[in-house]
Parts: structure tokens; C-alpha cells; sequence
């Protein structure tokens, strides 16, 4: 395989990685928190033995995330939250650690604990379980994340905000995994019974989507008409002499 054949793998490789990101913004266009997702590469420099100059690919370095925050949705469910600022929910995994979301429509499971869509437990800021007394008539939820009822305070939901938010790693259903701790919020306010919505631009993911397409295209034309033509050159190589 010559040069030519590698440098077009490697382009149509993360071409795929790109259109698989953008068929998750489109699926997730309505996902309450979800944030757009955009492939980051680099230039790779091969230097093959036998060869005059170096071979540049592209090298899939993974991903970014579009930070700028979604719409508002006005819901009035007393257990809806939306985060306004730079902050992130804490969410209790089942295997004990702590991961975190923007996606505040939570729900209580039967032991009235407070969790998210996906059935993972809202974690208070102290890293305990959030959870609703039976007999609780009316939830409020202020603007620092606490919780209380006609009784009082019962918790106050876990806020943190990370300096470089680019370094939290999707991990699907909406959360991300992090090995920082963060930091307390500081611009971050939670407001009751509402929702951030997805920042997902569908029109703009779906030209992504068609652009994607025809490169691919392109590079697999290319990438045939170079095959030819190492076969033509093979074949008239092979050729008796004087045939």
C-alpha cells in the first residue's frame, strides 16, 4: 500500500468518529442538558523507512464539548432543576463514586430518594444520599440547590464547577466522569421547575452530517482511482517484453 492509501484511511477514520458524534447531537437534540459534541484532531507525522519525505495523517484526539448553555424550559415539576452558570450536578454511581450532570429531571424512587432519569441518586453536598421524609407536602428548592420542606432543610444538592470543564469525559445518560474534585460554586445558581435544554443546533448538525458524507465519498473515489492505478502499473510491469 503506498503512502497515499494510509493518508486516506486516516482521514476517512475519524471522518467516522466525526459523523458518529454527529448522529449523537441529532439523536439527543431534545435531551435535557445535553451538550454538542465535535471531534478534535491533529496532524500525525510518520517518517517510514525507505521514505524521501514524511507522511502527514490525521491522528482522532477525541472530543470537545460545545459549552455554551442550552435554552430554558419552564416545567413547574417541583423536582426539575436547571443549572444557570458553569457548574455541574453530583451524581452517586452505583459503584460509590461520584460523577456529574447538567440534566435536572429527577425523580423519587421508591425510597423516595431523589434521582436522575437514568435512576442514579442525586447526591447531597456532602456526598450522602438526597432523599424526601415521607409526608413531604411541598419541595422547594432555592437557588443554592437546598432542599426543604414544610419542616425545614432536609439537604442541599451537590454543585460543583471545574476550571477547565473540556477535561470531564462523557459517559453516557448524560453524565461525566472526572478525576478532579471540583470547586464549590461560585456563578452557579439552580432554579426550581425548570430545564436546561440540549445546545444541540439540529440544522447546523445536519449540514455537519451531509458534509461528513461527501468527504467520505470523495476520499473513497480517490482512494479507488489511486488503486487503479497502482494495477494498471503492475500489470504493464509484468508484461513479457516486447508483448
Amino acid at each position: 500500500m503506498e503512502n497515499a492509501q494510509y493518508i486516506g484511511l486516516s482521514r476517512q477514520m475519524v471522518l467516522g468518529t466525526a459523523m458518529d458524534l454527529t448522529a449523537n447531537n441529532i439523536a439527543n437534540a431534545n435531551t435535557a442538558g445535553y451538550r454538542t459534541q465535535n471531534p478534535l484532531f491533529s496532524e500525525y507525522i510518520s517518517d517510514p523507512k525507505g521514505a524521501r519525505d514524511p507522511i502527514s495523517m490525521v491522528y482522532d484526539r477525541g472530543q470537545y464539548d460545545v459549552t455554551r448553555a442550552g435554552p430554558l424550559q419552564l416545567t413547574g415539576n417541583e423536582l426539575d432543576v436547571a443549572v444557570i452558570g458553569s457548574g455541574f450536578i453530583g451524581v452517586k454511581t452505583p459503584d460509590g463514586g461520584i460523577q456529574y450532570t447538567r440534566s435536572g429531571n429527577f425523580t423519587l424512587n421508591v425510597r423516595r430518594e431523589v434521582v436522575t432519569a437514568s435512576g442514579y441518586n442525586v447526591s447531597d453536598a456532602g456526598g450522602a444520599v438526597l432523599a424526601i421524609p415521607e409526608g413531604a407536602k411541598e419541595i422547594r428548592i432555592d437557588t443554592q440547590g437546598r432542599v426543604s420542606t414544610q419542616n425545614g432543610q432536609i439537604g442541599q444538592i451537590m454543585i460543583r464547577e471545574f476550571n477547565n470543564p473540556q477535561t470531564l469525559e462523557p459517559q453516557g445518560n448524560g453524565l461525566y466522569k472526572t478525576d478532579e474534585t471540583g470547586n464549590p460554586p461560585q456563578d452557579t445558581i439552580v432554579l426550581q421547575g425548570q430545564l436546561e435544554g440540549s445546545n444541540v443546533e439540529p440544522i447546523i448538525e445536519m449540514t455537519h452530517m451531509i458534509k461528513i458524507s461527501r468527504e467520505y465519498q470523495a476520499l473513497q473515489r480517490f482512494m479507488q482511482t489511486d488503486h487503479d492505478r497502482q494495477r494498471t502499473a503492475i500489470q504493464r510491469l509484468g508484461r513479457p517484453a516486447g508483448s
